[in-house]
């Protein structure tokens, strides 16, 4: 399924069940409710460039009282889960998709050797290391792509392409994105 072309979570996604950290017990539509949700699907907890996209969407969000609700999406358990998120986010919701069917199903890819380790990664390393991020342990498939989606229940409004595993918006915007799409 072509990630430019979904404009709607299908059906059967929207209703499966999740577990992971943070969450009420439910599927995942239940999770995003009607209001807008950004839908961050991470890497692996032991790359930079995840560690930097959580902490910098956690600052984002405690400095705008209009952010959405942040819904993350990840490769591992939900201990593991749990261990990441208390040190950079302890309140964040996280749903755990080892075996990457979310990933899948909002077209959340793998990404090849450019994309990984082209000349783009190392300047956003050199941002993320100022920040304090550092690598760490690779837990989950290292080559998933991160994906980001702007959802008002079922319906996806809007969508970041990445240009490679270190790229990201700039999250202080998200909330302008709100009133664009009603």
């Amino acid at each position: 399924m072509s990630t430019e072309a979904l404009t709607q979570i299908p059906k059967e996604v929207f209703e499966t069940s999740v577990r992971g950290v943070n969450l009420s017990p439910g599927t995942l539509g239940e999770q995003i409710g009607s209001g807008p949700t950004l839908l961050v699907f991470l890497r692996h907890f032991g790359c930079i460039f995840c560690r930097e996209t959580v902490a910098d969407l956690r600052a984002a969000s405690e400095g705008s009282p209009d952010y959405p609700d942040v819904l993350f999406f990840y490769q591992g358990s939900p201990i593991e889960g749990r261990a990441f998120l208390r040190r950079y986010w302890p309140s964040a919701r996280a749903v755990s998709d080892p075996d990457r069917r979310f990933y899948a199903a909002f077209g959340v890819t793998k990404g090849g050797l450019l994309k990984m380790f082209g000349p783009g990664i190392w300047k956003a390393r050199s941002r993320a290391m100022a920040k304090g991020h550092s690598n760490g342990e690779i837990d989950g498939d290292a080559f998933m792509m991160p994906g980001i989606f702007l959802a008002r229940g079922d319906r996806l409004v809007w969508r970041y392409a990445h240009k490679h595993a270190a790229d990201h918006p700039d999250f202080d915007i998200i909330p302008e994105l709100l009133g664009s799409h009603p």
